[in-house]
């Protein structure tokens, strides 16, 4: 019997019944040879038997001494469009938690909270390094007060962070003449210097790494989450409208590339008068708990504005260190207790 004679029967079968249009569309592979028909099949497992049994019947009826076999296939799953590419995600040697901190836009603070976050934990005892990854806006070196400071490598070649205020830090600023000198690298080049940045410094052991991303969801946001095992990301937002806007970006893209959120800190929450300590609401009632109730999310803290703050950014003082026993402050190592509350759970 011919392969031409095989197909033309099986054209006759009908499995309408079962949903199945044309009796051909399942035929997988034929291969006919003297009396011996070989089948691939593919249906789902419970139309097994009963396709089986029609092919069978419908083969017999041309000749009852051929005995078809017929072999089940799985059908491979359709592929989702959306669906992200695997990438195979790189470790830090030595470092136990990796943490993003990101903003949907700019303006809202994001690398005041990152830099506070890092001394934060570094005073609840924990190993801490901190990575300026906004390569072409730096700014953790004014914050940090190493303007100046200049990156040296180990007789491994492995870059050695700048270390301040007990947290180990790596910056763009820290390889550019000037902080008036601008970064014009294109997407590669500023892929390169991340991955650097990140695998060929010689961090040590960390219990966190706090990486300072760039605002908005772009290529670095994208990069770092398809090729880092990132443990888990903050977001950062202010109270108003506009700026919730492009935070819910920045919580979608997370969720698209399956990285966990571990909560929200809302900057600018409130304005702290210096003469009389009385909270002011600057920006109008607060749309951060509807956003987060919204999107099934956790407050990690609310900052407040003090002037001070900013005066010891200036200065090369983040307000954790600053100021320990002032508002924000004592936000900031809250935040950090929930951080080390999550993982150690």
């Amino acid at each position: 019997m011919a392969v031409k004679e095989v197909l033309e029967k099986l054209k006759t079968i009908d499995f309408k019944d079962l949903n199945i249009e044309d009796s051909t569309s399942i035929l997988k592979d034929l291969k006919v040879n003297d009396s011996n028909i070989n089948l691939k099949v593919v249906v789902s497992p419970g139309l097994r038997e009963e396709v089986k049994k029609r092919i069978e019947n419908a083969i017999k009826q041309t000749n009852p001494n051929l005995n078809p076999v017929i072999e089940f296939i799985d059908e491979a799953p359709k592929k989702n469009p959306f669906e992200q590419p695997v990438f195979s995600k790189r470790s830090i040697k030595g470092v136990k938690r990796i943490i993003p901190i990101a903003s949907g836009k700019g303006g809202v603070g994001k690398s005041t909270v990152a830099t506070n976050i890092a001394i934060a934990l570094a005073k609840l005892g924990f190993k801490v390094g901190l990575l300026d990854a906004d390569i072409y806006g730096p700014s953790i070196p004014t914050m940090l007060g190493t303007k100046g400071a200049r990156l040296t490598a180990n007789v491994f070649n492995k870059i050695i962070p700048i270390e301040k205020y007990g947290v180990k830090m790596i910056s763009m600023g820290f390889l550019l003449p000037s902080e008036d000198t601008p970064v014009i690298w294109r997407g590669p080049i500023l892929m390169q210097a991340l991955n650097q940045f990140l695998f060929d410094v010689d961090w040590g052991e960390l219990d966190y790494l706090i990486l300072d991303l760039p605002p908005g969801t772009g290529d670095v946001q994208l990069s770092l989450a398809q090729n880092t095992a990132i443990d888990g990301a903050i977001v950062v937002t202010t109270p108003q409208d506009v700026a919730l806007v492009d935070v819910k970006k920045a919580v979608s893209m997370f969720r698209e590339v399956n990285i966990p959120i571990l909560g929200v800190v809302e900057n600018m929450a409130y304005f702290v008068c210096p003469e009389t300590d009385k909270e002011y609401k600057i920006f109008g009632e607060s749309k951060v708990p509807q956003f987060i109730q919204a999107y099934n999310l956790k407050l990690l803290g609310s900052i407040p504005i003090e002037p001070d703050l900013t005066k010891y950014a200036d200065e090369g003082m983040p307000i954790v260190e600053a100021m320990p026993e002032s508002r924000t402050a004592k936000a900031f190592i809250g935040i950090a207790k929930i951080i080390n509350s999550i993982y150690a759970t």
